[in-house]
């Protein structure tokens, strides 16, 4: 492997592991175990992968197809995340957990915390600077440690005991907010503009 596309694919990864933040997802992810919610990492790891790809190919396709701007996308996707946030905050549950099997695998954690608005916008801007496979190698190398951190949730919840979950729960709760407003105002202009236009 060249020493360019070695690049391209760190840069990818570093760029996507920012925006999906496994790290700072791990408190949502041991919320959803307190209350309960089925995760299953496998089928997190292959229904991301397929969103990832099929956006890489035709996402910027099926926005014209709608006639929805990228700008748009985002600010909609970045209003789930500040109810997410606010469900984390308060204690409450907003959204009806109504996917297949009433688990949690496709919503919230596949869409949108993981292949969500943040991610595949960023997606499509890389798309035109990067090799198509350099994106997808920095893709699955995301999805690898959201696999592993899923599937040893159980050991990360006996670990960190009831008391600091909540108080995690509650930080990043904030943390989640804080981002979804950026992502909401950093996009806010161009939606105007769209809507003026």
């Amino acid at each position: 492997m060249c020493v360019d596309n070695l690049l391209q694919i760190v840069s990818v990864f570093m760029v996507l592991f920012a925006i999906i933040d496994p790290v700072g997802s791990l408190p949502i992810f041991l919320d959803m175990h307190s209350r309960n919610k089925v995760i299953s990492p496998s089928r997190v790891f292959f229904y991301s992968l397929f969103i990832f790809i099929t956006f890489l190919y035709v996402g910027g396709w099926i926005l014209q197809l709608f006639h929805v701007e990228r700008s748009s996308f985002a600010v909609a996707g970045a209003i789930v995340l500040f109810i997410i946030s606010i469900e984390m905050l308060l204690g409450v549950e907003l959204f009806k957990m109504d996917s297949p099997g009433g688990g949690s695998t496709l919503y919230p954690v596949v869409f949108p915390l993981i292949a969500g608005p943040g991610s595949l916008t960023a997606l499509l801007s890389m798309s035109a600077e990067y090799s198509h496979l350099n994106i997808i190698i920095a893709i699955v190398l995301n999805l690898v440690i959201i696999f592993f951190a899923l599937k040893f949730l159980d050991k990360f919840y006996k670990w960190l005991h009831g008391g600091i979950v909540y108080v995690l729960r509650k930080f990043f709760g904030v943390i989640l907010m804080a981002l979804s407003i950026q992502l909401f105002t950093s996009n806010l202009q161009s939606f105007i503009s769209t809507i003026v236009g």
